[in-house]
């Protein structure tokens, strides 16, 4: 896992580990597709990283989204950024409205 402390210093979002992980949850290519673009715009704005202090990889999106009790990959995403969202505001643009 990657140490939260240490400063960001390049490119470390893995997208095709993200969508290998995102199959656990089922859907289709194109879900878990789109799923992994949100994903990497989020990681690429540092935002993220910014309020939690939490460096976003592949690995953390996915134990995020198991904490889902259930869905698809779009389904876990829009329910963990809602919880993003919620606490610390300014998220909305990363949830999935279609794809």
């Amino acid at each position: 896992m990657n140490d939260p402390v240490e400063p960001f210093d390049g490119d470390t979002f893995d997208d095709e580990a993200l969508l290998a992980g995102l199959e656990a949850f089922g859907g289709d290519d194109a879900e878990r597709r789109a799923v992994a673009r949100h994903a990497r715009d989020l990681a690429d704005s540092g935002r993220y990283a910014d309020d939690t202090g939490v460096e976003l990889t592949a690995e953390h999106v996915v134990v995020q989204l198991a904490d889902a009790r259930e869905g698809t990959p779009v389904d876990r995403w829009n329910w963990w950024i809602g919880s993003v969202e919620l606490a610390y505001g300014g998220y909305a643009e990363f949830r999935i409205r279609g794809f």
